[in-house]
């Protein structure tokens, strides 16, 4: 498990639970968002071999994690659990810009991160031949596209650390599995995205307090191969 999972709630606070599994990029999603805010949660781990019944109860049309809890009221989907975060709880760190152009900017390229970097990326592991290979080429295209959005600046929405980054961001912790299955070499195509993920490590704790290391993540990935058929 990354550390620290758990917040304990606090006598007077709200009741916020996040189930969640330690692996899911989206799940990081929303823990980096509650710790940029200071929320107060509870953790649960969840194994989606045997999903518990409150996930069942939670999200019954997708049954996927993760699922915030707020007061008894489930929010699924990490963009939107991360919006709810940044509206609710607005008095510290907003994730959006003010300005509506730029919050919808903010918006398309969060989108395109959850249609292409994750979808093309699992292929580097779960594919073989042509498929894999079309795969290898359309991920690092598609990484060079956000580097261009990112340019020259420290993050996404320019100084401050915002909803595009939490976004990415979890995926750094993937990208040495990306790597190993899709035979890339990320740091030498997009070093100002490696050089942004370095950034966001060093410099804010929400982020080097909850992503997993990248061996450990790899282990799962491997893990999963064998459950595909893919490794021995």
């Amino acid at each position: 498990m990354p550390n620290n999972p758990t917040m304990a709630k606090q006598e007077g606070e709200e009741e916020v639970i996040l189930l969640n599994l330690w692996a899911s990029m989206y799940g990081m999603r929303v823990r980096i968002a509650l710790a940029e805010k200071g929320v107060s949660y509870e953790y649960r781990e969840e194994d989606l071999r045997n999903k518990s019944q409150l996930l069942l109860d939670m999200n019954p049309v997708h049954k996927k994690v993760p699922v915030l809890i707020h007061n008894g009221k489930p929010i699924c989907e990490s963009s939107i659990i991360v919006e709810y975060i940044d509206e609710v709880w607005k008095d510290k760190a907003p994730l959006f810009p003010s300005d509506t152009y730029d919050k919808a900017h903010a918006r398309f390229w969060a989108d395109f991160i959850d249609k292409k970097v994750f979808q093309i990326g699992r292929k580097l592991y779960t594919t073989i031949g042509e498929e894999h290979e079309a795969a290898r080429k359309e991920f690092i295209d598609s990484l060079k596209l956000i580097e261009g959005e990112l340019g020259d600046k420290p993050y996404f929405g320019g100084d401050s650390f915002g909803y595009v980054d939490v976004s990415l961001i979890p995926f750094h912790s993937w990208f040495h599995s990306y790597e190993t299955y899709g035979k890339l070499n990320i740091q030498q195509d997009c070093p100002k995205l490696i050089a942004w993920g370095k950034r966001c490590f060093q410099n804010k704790e929400s982020v080097s307090n909850t992503l997993p290391d990248s061996l450990k993540v790899l282990a799962f990935v491997q893990f999963l191969r064998k459950r595909f058929g893919l490794d021995e």
